[in-house]
Parts: C-alpha cells; sequence; structure tokens
C-alpha cells in the first residue's frame, strides 16, 4: 500500500513539475522517473506479487473462508486494488513518454480510491459478518464522500494562495 500511496504522489508532483519553466521541468521530470521507477519495480511490485502469493496460499490452507460472503466481497475489493495497481502502472509508463493525462487534482482524486479500497478490505476482515451489509455499504459511501470533500477542500485552499 504504501508504494501505491507514495507512487501516486509523486505522480501529482511530477505532472506539477510540467508546468516549470525549462531546465527545471526536465530536471524535475528526470528525476521523478528514477523515483516512480524504483519505487514501483523495487517496492509496489514485488509487494503486490508478494501479497497475492500471501492470500492465496491463505485460501489454500483455509478453503472453508471461501463460504463466508465477506470474503467474496473482499476478494472483490482486492481484485480492484490489484486493477488500480496496473493503472497506476499505466500511468507511470505514459508520464514517462511525456504523456500527461491527468491534471494533479485528477491524481489527486485518484490517489484516494486507494484509501477507500484499503479502508472497505480492512472493514471486511475486522467486522466480517458483524454488522448489517447495508450500513457497511452506506459506511464505505459516507467514508468516500467525506474523503472526496476533502480533496476538493485542500484544492480550494491550495489555489486560494
Amino acid at each position: 500500500m504504501a508504494g501505491l500511496f507514495y507512487g501516486v504522489r509523486l505522480f501529482i508532483y511530477h505532472t506539477e513539475a510540467q508546468e516549470k519553466p525549462q531546465p527545471d521541468r526536465k530536471i524535475l521530470s528526470d528525476q521523478f522517473e528514477i523515483m516512480e521507477r524504483k519505487l514501483w519495480y523495487i517496492i509496489a511490485v514485488p509487494s503486490m506479487v508478494l501479497t497475492i502469493a500471501a492470500g492465496i496460499t491463505m485460501l489454500i490452507l483455509k478453503p472453508v473462508w471461501l463460504q463466508f460472503g465477506f470474503m467474496h466481497i473482499k476478494l472483490t475489493f482486492v481484485a480492484g486494488l490489484i486493477a488500480y495497481h496496473f493503472v497506476c502502472q499505466h500511468k507511470m509508463n505514459q508520464m514517462a513518454k511525456g504523456i500527461f493525462k491527468w491534471t494533479s487534482t485528477q491524481l489527486r482524486i485518484w490517489n484516494e480510491l486507494a484509501t477507500i479500497i484499503l479502508f472497505a478490505i480492512v472493514f471486511l476482515i475486522v467486522l466480517k459478518s458483524a454488522l448489517n451489509w447495508i450500513f457497511g455499504v452506506i459506511g464505505i459511501i459516507v467514508f468516500s464522500l467525506i474523503i472526496m470533500s476533502a480533496v476538493k477542500i485542500y484544492k480550494y485552499y491550495r489555489e486560494k494562495k
């Protein structure tokens, strides 16, 4: 998760560096590309592979967990997190080629999506079937709205400066 969180932070800084004049833009972009690549291939990808391997091993050792509804929903969120990982990798490769399709604000919102997915995964495992699913879904939606509102408020104050 640290690789995903920090990686998108680097994408935000890398995108904002494109607003700088030359030679600053080139120097910053080159440095961000190095940092992104190292973070991704030394931390994020190996961590993802190890986490998936550990999860599969756990399910092989305890296949009974697949009989619970919360596990199916959790695995759906995990699949979403894996997809998130590959979208981030695609963004990193685009930026290395000089293609910046998302604004820093869009990347900030994208960064919060990982927080929401992480919250949902932890929420499902900690509470399992203790809460009604309706309250769980409402809780995730409210949490998402709070996070997205915080991004918008931050953008407002940032542009005000």
